[in-house]
């Protein structure tokens, strides 16, 4: 997926400036797909000079114009075409993992506490998105086809941050081991 993609997926509920896409990315597409607002300004030049989005000012008085983009019938042909065609696992890129992986070059105790960091971000991302099920999806029955498709995406959020914490678990207690048994002594 590139960042087109979530940029077009977020203009089809409705037009938005580049500053309110950004804000949608911060509360929700950011779970899933990161970028700076930058990037996003950067794309969006993009995808109006290949006729995907139109944009329109909007004049305010006593303010800076505000640009506003829509997507185009193209832009709605470019994303069917996109998703038709199957979609591939992304790579995984986690620098915990390196380090781990190269983590006996320190000391056990350095790989426990950033472990023990990453478990306390995954909890509260869990945190964060059972939160938003039970405001927003809390009565599974009734809800419409595309909240249901939301919901899917959330509900891969929420796997997501549980397999990070049992493996934070996992490996806490293993280095832990390590320690107790002293086949490193920490520092």
């Amino acid at each position: 997926m590139s960042l087109s993609h979530a940029i077009l997926t977020c203009l089809i509920e409705a037009p938005h400036s580049g500053y309110d896409l950004s804000k949608v990315f911060s509360e929700s597409v950011s779970y899933f797909w990161h970028c700076s607002q930058q990037q996003i300004y950067r794309e969006l030049g993009k995808l109006e000079s290949q006729g995907l989005i139109v944009s329109e000012i909007i004049p305010r008085e006593g303010r800076l114009d505000k640009k506003i983009y829509s997507i185009t019938e193209l832009g709605k042909e470019y994303l069917v075409e996109w998703m038709k065609k199957p979609s591939e696992p992304d790579v995984i890129r986690e620098d915990i993992l390196v380090k781990i992986f190269s983590g006996s070059l320190v000391s056990v105790n350095v790989l426990i506490e950033d472990i023990e960091r990453r478990h306390r971000i995954h909890l509260d991302k869990l945190s964060k998105y059972r939160k938003i099920e039970q405001e927003h999806f809390a009565q599974t029955a009734i809800l419409t086809q595309p909240e249901k498709l939301k919901y899917l995406v959330l509900r891969a959020g929420i796997r997501c941050e549980l397999e990070w914490i049992d493996w934070c678990n996992e490996a806490l207690e293993m280095l832990t081991d390590s320690v107790q048994n002293n086949s490193e002594k920490p520092s």
